[in-house]
């Protein structure tokens, strides 16, 4: 069912600050800062060949990264993403294995226009997974 790694994402405080450090210090390509309303957040991407990283902040007060940034104010590793070939087809799988699908269970559209759904950390020990639709 899992194909290959989409991305690591790692919440910051600072936005542009993080986009810096991996640029100026690390010489890494950054993409521009896309705005998410839908999941409250605002991210970049940083391509490393064989995957990427994705650097999110915080959009608004409400946004789930804000919470996350509260219990852990320097940041830190966030979720991993993994592609799946059929995302209703792997939600239905995992439904039915017991795992728990956040929110309403429908996928919402990425970051990188694809369907994505959320599944509850306590089920995958203890890392938040995004599934995507490759």
């Amino acid at each position: 069912m899992l194909g290959r790694l989409n991305h690591v994402a790692i919440a910051v405080p600072d936005l542009a600050a993080a986009s810096a450090v991996y640029r100026d210090t690390l010489g890494a390509k950054v993409t521009e800062p896309q705005a998410l309303p839908e999941h409250g957040v605002t991210v970049v991407f940083i391509d490393v060949g064989n995957t990427k990283i994705e650097l999110l902040e915080p959009l608004g007060e409400n946004s789930p990264i804000a919470a996350f940034l509260a219990k852990s104010p320097s940041g830190g590793m966030h979720h991993v993403c993994y592609e799946v070939d059929d995302i209703l087809a792997a939600r239905d799988h995992l439904k039915a294995s017991g795992a728990r699908v956040l929110g309403d269970g429908n996928p919402k559209t990425g970051a990188h226009g694809k369907p994505v759904l959320f599944l509850h950390p306590k089920d995958f020990q203890g890392t938040l997974v995004e599934l995507e639709q490759a």
